[in-house]
């Protein structure tokens, strides 16, 4: 039996290139990997490109989504019969009418916020990155400080309705299974909102001591738990 294709969607504040020591662990198990390019500027604008990509895949696909992410998973899959499993990598699991903004902001410690961000007026929007100086703290604490550097100067920024939109229709994971990897020590969404969110998801849950980009500085784990959940589905 063919092995299900895996496609990896990263979060604001980043790039595909988030995923690459991910990439290599599913590569060398025989997986066929797509990485989507996250255009960030919109939860439905996201999730519909996010959709066209998985349905240009033949066969099932295993969805995995990082932080903002995991926002775009859970509702692109509403649409996409050949998703057969979800996986959250430190990542949103919204229901209907929840936010990132938040989500992020209903348990305490997130460092992200409007003391740590900078603002850019694009086309009459505002898009948000972290500011460079906070960056490491935020977002990638347990990245060694040279990767955390590069990181922040090449940043993907999000537009800020993005983050702010409500979370329409039924979620995905009410209707698919799901794994979830709760990253203990994460500044950007705290440990406490990613457990609620893989609680009420019924996710296979795995915690792991490590930052927001923890599939940076713990490739092999988040590896681990999307292979579990391709398991699942072969």
């Amino acid at each position: 039996m063919s092995k299900p294709t895996i496609v990896l969607v990263h979060g604001a504040f980043a790039d595909s290139s988030s995923w690459n020591g991910v990439v290599a662990k599913l590569q060398e198990q025989g997986y066929p990997v797509r990485a989507v390019a996250n255009p960030l500027r919109g939860v439905e604008s996201d999730a519909a490109y996010v959709k066209d990509v998985v349905t240009s895949v033949s066969g099932p696909v295993v969805l995995a989504g990082h932080s903002y992410g995991g926002a775009l998973i859970t509702r692109a899959a509403t649409d996409t019969p050949n998703v057969r499993a979800l996986v959250y990598i430190a990542a949103f699991q919204p229901d209907a009418g929840e936010s990132v903004f938040e989500l992020s902001g209903r348990y305490p410690g997130a460092k992200l916020g409007p003391e740590t961000t900078d603002v850019l007026e694009h086309d009459g929007e505002p898009e948000l990155s972290i500011k460079p100086a906070d960056f490491a703290e935020v977002f990638a604490a347990d990245v060694p400080a040279a990767t955390a550097a590069v990181m922040a100067v090449t940043q993907r920024p999000v537009a800020q309705q993005a983050l702010a939109a409500p979370f329409e229709g039924t979620p995905a994971w009410s209707k698919l299974p799901s794994w979830t990897l709760v990253a203990n020590h994460d500044n950007a969404i705290p440990a406490a909102a990613q457990e609620f969110m893989a609680e009420r998801a019924s996710s296979t849950v795995r915690r792991i001591d490590a930052s927001h980009a923890v599939a940076v500085s713990q490739p092999e784990v988040v590896a681990e738990v999307i292979l579990a959940a391709a398991a699942n589905v072969e």
